[in-house]
């Protein structure tokens, strides 16, 4: 670690630590008041059952160290997390989904193999009004294999579903009830694979992973939910689609995709939230792409491309997860291998600089969150098999770990629900 690392770094915790006493305590006050309406609860979705029938060049292979999805009681004012039940699968729901209302949670069962396409599946339950327990509704093939990501349209109507073995994404309408009925609409990705070494990749890096065939990596809606979007990482695009809400199909949009660097491997995204500037990171090419996001048209202009790595790193890093503040003033970007979470400020015009990075506390960091009010983030230390809490500096950006970790196998995904605010 450099000079200049270990000043930024010790800046940021620096920062945390002066950050004052005041807020705390107040924040304290409504923690304690939180409380007793209502926990808050936090649902972690694990790989429970090793992945199978992969490709040679799938570096990704958890042993399956997981039980299902895991249910936690969260301490306000300290981050802690304590043991609260565990919903037991042997599917691995990699990925989770709360709806608006809090009455509903949905998984993508990546492991699961039905039918003679080996279709995943997507699961929906019923949470309990007083301790956020899961009750199953139903569940039904997710379109494709290896479903990885599911995201819920604003209008609370569909769920979204991209499936990274079979290059898909599908739309799944949510009935009344809750339950999820079958697609509406199945979209298979199509184009020219990439190339196995990133454009963009820091040098002396190896990383290869999804350059093999295509692979749906992540679909969300846009804020409007006139727009979706959905990347294929094998592809090195982003593609957008027109969604009809009474019928949910999508359409190809114009154009209908965006191309990033030949093997960068787009991954994830964020949206800011002004809905005007779009941030990807590529899990190859460890790379963020700052795009503005014309809500009008669905267009995407790239406009900056900045490392999640320090200056100076040389090897390999796989990318993983990224968010942006919900006060829209910090962007943080997941990088595997490094084991780090890279730290931007957000300028007037949305480009990116570099502040430092944090130690995510064990390794392979696949995703994190935050908590709902935005003072502590959770990461999910995938192959450390934990996960790790950090208190976030509101002024800053810095993060500063709590000495908090939570013992869980393979950790893939962490969401909120407080139950203190749910009707």
């Amino acid at each position: 670690m450099t000079p200049l690392d270990r000043s930024r770094r010790s800046f940021l915790r620096t920062s945390v630590a002066l950050a004052g006493t005041t807020p705390l305590i107040a924040g304290s006050l409504q923690a304690r008041s939180d409380e007793a309406s209502g926990p808050l609860i936090a649902y972690v979705g694990t790989f429970s059952s090793p992945l199978r029938d992969v490709l040679p060049t799938q570096v990704d292979l958890p042993p399956g160290n997981g039980r299902g999805i895991h249910l936690f009681q969260v301490n306000r004012a300290t981050g802690a997390m304590a043991p609260a039940g565990i919903h037991e699968m042997g599917t691995s729901p990699s990925c989770l989904a709360l709806n608006a209302a809090g009455t509903r949670l949905y998984s993508a069962n990546e492991t699961d193999r039905v039918g003679d396409g080996k279709e995943g599946t997507v699961s929906a339950f019923a949470i309990k009004r007083a301790d956020g327990k899961l009750e199953p509704l139903n569940t039904v093939r997710s379109g494709g294999a290896g479903p990885t990501y599911v995201s819920i349209h604003p209008s609370g109507r569909f769920l979204l579903v991209a499936n990274y073995f079979g290059g898909s994404v599908a739309v799944l309408p949510i009935l009344p009830d809750g339950r999820l009925g079958d697609a509406t609409d199945i979209k298979i990705d199509a184009g020219k694979i990439g190339p196995g070494k990133a454009t963009s990749a820091p040098p002396g890096s190896f990383a290869f992973s999804g350059h093999d065939r295509t692979h749906a990596h992540m679909i969300q809606a846009a804020p409007s939910g006139r727009f979706v979007l959905h990347v294929d990482l094998g592809l090195d695009q982003i593609f957008v689609w027109k969604f009809d809400e009474q019928k949910g199909m999508l359409t190809p949009g114009e154009p209908p995709t965006v191309s990033l660097p030949p093997g960068d491997g787009p991954r994830h995204f964020h949206f800011h939230p002004n809905g005007r500037w779009f941030y990807s990171i590529q899990e190859e090419g460890s790379t963020i792409v700052l795009f503005d996001y014309d809500a009008a048209t669905g267009r995407l202009a790239p406009r900056q491309t900045i490392s999640t790595l320090p200056p100076g790193f040389a090897g390999s890093n796989f990318c993983s997860e990224i968010l942006v503040s919900a006060d829209g003033r910090f962007v943080y970007a997941g990088n595997r291998l490094h084991d780090s979470i890279g730290i931007f400020s957000v300028g007037p015009n949305g480009d990116l600089t570099f502040e430092g990075e944090e130690w995510t506390r064990g390794n392979y960091p696949r995703s994190f969150n935050f908590d709902p009010t935005g003072q502590f983030l959770y990461c999910c230390n995938q192959r450390g098999d934990n996960i790790a809490v950090f208190r976030v500096n509101r002024k800053t950006g810095g993060l500063e770990f709590t000495g908090h970790y939570t013992p869980v196998g393979n950790p893939s995904i962490i969401v909120f629900l407080d139950l203190a605010k749910v009707g």
